[in-house]
């Protein structure tokens, strides 16, 4: 009698990048995490760790705690023979990566293995000189290469010449189970509009994102003082531990502009889907392009009237023919201008585009597409084999 068959070994993805922190690309880490768990794979991450890293391993995901946030050069060429060791114990069969310092050493490892390797380009990155674009340009190595929007993938084309063929666009993705109107209970929605002290009586426009100069801050305060309204009320939601300065920045401008009624700043806050149910209006007025930006795309889940900047991935994740605005970057009078419009449109109107909005991520900027996409670039890898 023949032995029972082995069951064939789950495929193991390496996933690298500095830390998993609260952004979006730790974010995404974590997403294709739990689909490649889904699907019967094995995900591990490698990173100096950080509060994620608790959540990817109640996932069933493994974490492995390196010094990957470091740029020293010395310093890379060490952890390319950590994650080498870390690639033959596990058994890893492709490696992801998500950051340019942990690529450059994931990339060593690969070619030091030969591991299939993957990258996905997060963000345009300084680019202004040569050395600049040669220490980014391990990013354009990944066969198949990542883009998280069409916009990134035409900077890719653009500065660095990769061939399109080599490219895979894959917008970033929102649980649609979690960031979607029925999925957020009253209870939830009042504990936070009592823990943020709102009045129920004024509008509510909302800014997420975290306290970072680019993100546009100065230009809402100088479109709320235009608009002059006394009846509305805005939270700028993102304050972090490492952003004081600029937080004193933006409260000294809150008070220069006659705003400490209208305006204030809150904490990074875990429930999203509840912030957004609170707003009437939310407002991303980034000064730079968004490789991505998730912000239009959860509040378009929401069935939020989103006001973006026109330009970068927006201009992707924002279809003005169904609901939205977008205003020209810095533009301070055109934002004043956009919250008027929406803070008066007709509720019947607003209701429609709400379920036109929703309807619209529902059919592209998913959480399991996003998923899915991704588990199809790792095969695709694997059936190339050894890295170029």
């Amino acid at each position: 009698m023949k032995p029972p068959a082995s069951a064939p070994r789950p495929r193991t993805v390496l996933q690298v990048l500095p830390a998993l922190g609260p952004g979006g690309v730790e974010r995404g880490t974590v997403d294709i995490a739990a689909g490649l768990i889904a699907a019967g794979w094995r995900a591990v991450v490698a990173s100096a760790g950080g509060p994620l890293a608790v959540e990817l391993e109640r996932l069933g995901g493994r974490h492995v705690t390196l010094p990957l946030a470091t740029k020293r050069p010395w310093a890379i060429r060490a952890n390319a023979g950590r994650l080498a060791d870390l690639i033959r114990e596990e058994g890893v069969d492709l490696v992801h990566a998500r950051s340019r310092a942990p690529a450059w050493s994931a990339f060593m490892a690969a070619e030091r293995t030969g591991t299939p390797f993957v990258t996905t380009f997060h963000g345009t990155y300084g680019h202004g000189s040569w050395l600049k674009r040669r220490y980014n340009a391990v990013m354009t190595r990944g066969r198949p290469l990542i883009a998280i929007s069409d916009f990134i993938a035409d900077h890719l084309q653009t500065v660095y010449g990769v061939d399109p063929a080599v490219i895979r666009t894959i917008p970033r993705g929102v649980d649609v189970s979690k960031f979607h109107p029925a999925a957020v209970s009253a209870d939830r929605i009042i504990a936070l509009a009592r823990r943020w002290r709102l009045d129920e009586s004024r509008a509510l426009i909302l800014m997420p994102g975290r306290l970072s100069r680019w993100k546009g801050h100065m230009v809402l305060l100088d479109a709320l003082a235009e608009l002059g309204r006394r009846d509305v009320q805005c939270v700028m939601v993102g304050a972090a531990p490492g952003t004081e300065s600029y937080r004193a920045e933006v409260e000294q401008a809150i008070r220069d502009r006659g705003l400490e009624d209208v305006v204030g700043i809150a904490e990074a806050e875990r429930d999203m889907p509840a912030a957004y149910m609170l707003a009437d209006v939310v407002v991303s007025p980034a000064t730079e392009p968004e490789a991505f930006g998730r912000v239009p795309v959860e509040a378009q889940a929401m069935g939020r009237w989103i006001i973006a900047t026109d330009h970068g991935g927006a201009r992707e994740t924002v279809n003005t023919n169904i609901g939205g605005m977008l205003v020209p970057p810095g533009d301070a009078g055109a934002l004043a201008r956009a919250l008027g419009l929406a803070l008066t449109m007709d509720p019947k109107a607003r209701a429609a585009a709400a379920r036109a909005m929703i309807a619209h991520v529902d059919g592209r900027f998913t959480l399991a597409r996003m998923q899915a996409s991704t588990l199809a670039v790792y095969e695709e890898a694997l059936a190339r084999g050894r890295p170029a």
